[in-house]
C-alpha cells in the first residue's frame, strides 16, 4: 500500500496538488466563504488525473507487476492523502484565526467543528462521484470532475447557507459549547467521507476491471 503511494506522490502527483493542499491559509482571510477551501482541494485531485492522462500513468501503472485493482488503490490513496493532508495542514491557521479574528465570520460558516465536518463529507461525495465516473474509461478526467462537481458544489452552498439560519447559528459558533454541539455533525462527516471513499474504491474497481487499455 505505501509502495503505491509513493509511486504516487513521486511520480503521479501535479505539482498543484501540493499547493492546493496548503489552501488552508485562506482561513486566515476575513469575510471569506472558507467552503472555497475544499473546492480548490478537489481541483488539485483533478490536475493530477489530468497529468497522468497526457503522460499515460494508468497504462504505465498497469505494466508494473501489481493487480488492475491496485491502479484505483493507488489514486485512492493519493486523494485520501491530499485531502486529509490539506485538513490537517489548515487546522492551525483555524486556531489563529479563533484567537485573532474572535468577531466571527459574515460571509459563512466559521472554522469550526461542523465545519471540517462539512469538508469531510463533500470530499466523501466528491471521490464517489469522481471515482465512479472516471473509471469508466480511465482518461475522461475533464467528464468524471464536472459530475463530482455539483455535489461538490451543493455541499459547499449548503454549509455555507445553513449557518445564516436562525435556528442553526450554533453551527457556526467557537465557543465550548458549541464545539460540543458540532462533534456529531464532525462525526456524521466523517462516516460519510469514509463511506463515500470506499465506495468509490470498490465501484472504480469494479469499473476498471472492464477497461481494456
Amino acid at each position: 500500500m505505501f509502495d503505491l503511494l509513493y509511486k504516487e506522490l513521486r511520480l503521479a502527483a501535479h505539482p498543484s496538488l501540493y499547493v492546493f493542499m496548503l489552501m488552508g491559509a485562506l482561513l486566515l482571510v476575513p469575510a471569506y466563504p472558507y467552503g472555497f477551501v475544499f473546492f480548490f482541494g478537489t481541483l488539485g485531485i483533478f490536475q493530477t488525473f489530468c497529468f497522468g492522462r497526457e503522460t499515460g500513468d494508468v497504462c504505465y501503472t498497469a505494466l508494473l507487476p501489481v493487480r488492475k485493482r491496485d491502479v484505483v488503490k493507488g489514486k485512492c490513496l493519493l486523494a485520501v492523502f491530499a485531502q486529509l493532508g490539506q485538513l490537517a495542514l489548515s487546522i492551525p491557521f483555524a486556531l489563529l484565526r479563533t484567537a485573532l479574528l474572535s468577531d466571527g465570520n459574515p460571509a459563512g460558516i466559521e472554522a469550526n467543528a461542523a465545519y471540517y465536518g462539512f469538508g469531510l463529507a463533500i470530499y466523501g461525495l466528491f471521490n464517489l462521484v469522481f471515482f465512479a465516473q472516471f473509471y469508466r474509461t480511465a482518461y475522461k478526467s475533464g467528464a468524471a470532475f464536472l459530475a463530482a462537481l455539483f455535489p461538490t458544489a451543493f455541499g459547499i452552498a449548503l454549509m455555507e447557507t445553513l449557518v445564516h439560519l436562525p435556528g442553526l447559528a450554533w453551527l457556526d459558533g467557537t465557543s465550548a459549547e458549541a464545539l460540543v454541539r458540532q462533534l456529531p455533525v464532525l462525526a456524521a462527516g466523517a462516516a460519510i467521507y469514509l463511506g463515500g471513499t470506499l465506495w468509490a474504491y470498490a465501484t472504480g474497481v469494479r469499473r476498471f476491471e472492464q477497461v481494456n487499455l
